[in-house]
Order: C-alpha cells, then sequence, then structure tokens
C-alpha cells in the first residue's frame, strides 16, 4: 500500500532526524528567538529541516513541502500529497537538557494525514500510524482509554487552558498534566498514558499532523477547540486549537466547552 511505503520513508527519516539531535544534545548547540514571539530554534533544528527536506522530497518529488523551519511555499496547496514535519517538536525543552523532544513528520492526501511518526531519540520511543493500520509504539497497539468523565481523567494541558474563561459550561475537574512536545502529549493520549490533550491556542499544523493520525488509529476524536475536524494544509496552516480524547471524554469536554 502507498501508505505502508510513505510510512516506512517517514520511519527512516525520523531515524536520521534523530541521530542529528543525538550528536547536538548538551553541547550547546547555537540558538536564538524567533520572530513574533515564535520561540527559540537552533542550528540542530536547521540542520535536521535541509536533511529532511532533501531526503524526503527526492523519495517522493511530486509531494508538497511544509515544516516549521521552511519558508513556506504556496504550490503545496496544489499537491495531492503532502509532507508536513516539525524537525523538532519541543525545542526549549531540547535546548534545556530535556529528552522530551520529538521529531514530528506526517503524510498529508487532501487535507488528512494518511501516515505518520513521533519519534523521541532521547528516550527510545517511536510512535508509528497509517492510514486503516492502526497505531503503534514499536509492536504495540495502541489504543485510547476508555474514560468519558472529565472528573479526575488525566489530560495533558497547560495551566492558562485551565482557567474558567474558557469553558462556559464549568470548569471540568481534570487531574492536569503537562509534557513539552505537543506531537508527544497527542502519542501519549494515543498510547492510553493519558485521557485526554487541550490546546486551545492557535496550534501550527506541524506540531499536530502526525500526533492526529496517531490519535484517530488508535480509536479517539482530535478536533479543534470548537469540535470542528481539523483539515490539514490549508492556506494559513494552523489549528484553532486541538482537543484530543476517547470519544466519551471528548463529548464530555466540548459539553464543557459549550456551556452545555
Amino acid at each position: 500500500m502507498r501508505e505502508s511505503d510513505d510510512l516506512a520513508l517517514l520511519i527512516s527519516a525520523a531515524h536520521a532526524a534523530g541521530a542529528i539531535a543525538r550528536r547536538h544534545f548538551g553541547e550547546g548547540p547555537k540558538s536564538w528567538e524567533k520572530s513574533a514571539g515564535q520561540g527559540p530554534v537552533s542550528e540542530a533544528d536547521l540542520e535536521i529541516d535541509e536533511m529532511l527536506r532533501a531526503r524526503l522530497m527526492a523519495a517522493r518529488p511530486d509531494y508538497g513541502w511544509l515544516s516549521e523551519e521552511s519558508a513556506d511555499n504556496p504550490a503545496r496547496l496544489n499537491c495531492a500529497r503532502v509532507f508536513i514535519v516539525d524537525p523538532i517538536d519541543g525545542t526549549r525543552a531540547f535546548l534545556d537538557g530535556q529528552s522530551g523532544f520529538a521529531h514530528a513528520l506526517a503524510v498529508v492526501e487532501h487535507g488528512s494525514p494518511v501516515a505518520a511518526v513521533v519519534h523521541l531519540p532521547m528516550m527510545g520511543l517511536t510512535y508509528t500510524a497509517a492510514r486503516g493500520q492502526g497505531a503503534f509504539l514499536g509492536d504495540q497497539r495502541l489504543e485510547v482509554t476508555p474514560c468519558a468523565s472529565p472528573s479526575g481523567a488525566r489530560v495533558l494541558a497547560t495551566r492558562a487552558q485551565m482557567t474558567g474563561a474558557n469553558w462556559p459550561g464549568g470548569l471540568p475537574a481534570i487531574d492536569r498534566h503537562f509534557r513539552p512536545s505537543l506531537a508527544w502529549r497527542l502519542a501519549l493520549v494515543a498510547e492510553g498514558k493519558f485521557d485526554g490533550m487541550v490546546n486551545l491556542r492557535p496550534t501550527w499544523h506541524w506540531d499536530i499532523a502526525a500526533g492526529a493520525l496517531l490519535i484517530e488509529e488508535a480509536g479517539g476524536l482530535i478536533t479543534n477547540a470548537a469540535g470542528k475536524d481539523v483539515l490539514f494544509n490549508t492556506p494559513e496552516p494552523f489549528a484553532d486549537g486541538v482537543i484530543a480524547a476517547g470519544s466519551g471524554l471528548h463529548s464530555a469536554l466540548m459539553r464543557h466547552r459549550r456551556g452545555r
């Protein structure tokens, strides 16, 4: 299947990215802040981005390209399939010597992810998914939890997301947790280690495209903060927030969001 071939390509590229990240990790790579408050970037991010683009586009020259660290080219909008990648998701954690950063790679077809990898090289974790073939951590098939009640649910979210102003129906009494990489947060929900993930701020596609497929193939739901489907490879490459969980918990969280 085409998805399987694309997945194999992504897995190989993600491990090559991991090798570059390990070489820079803890060595104080040069870094600087991007404009408009977009956070830090390092020479490792750029080296990985360059490698991924060369490797992936050589293998699939008819695919489009969207990456956090590349200048956007609107030509991607005319491509049936597009690579959407984040060379290092969690750059700040990477620079701080924390292991919870990830390489997030996805292939999107007509707005929907069809192959995805989230690789955490310092933790030896590789999450994978292909459309219709399930989501996996290594050989372990993943499944979201059956949790349906927000009360006590283990949900990954920043403190800023869990304020009353964001929840007209009442602040859900979740058990809040945090991990530095958005892609990893989604992978952890797909794995069943956490019950859900909430990010109510505008969210770049490269942060969530790979994790979105992991959630879907693990039997969960992922929408924007208003409960609408997330369409990828749009002219403005971000979602209006993201909520991911099993169907029961997702519905309950949306009731809190909508006030009914």
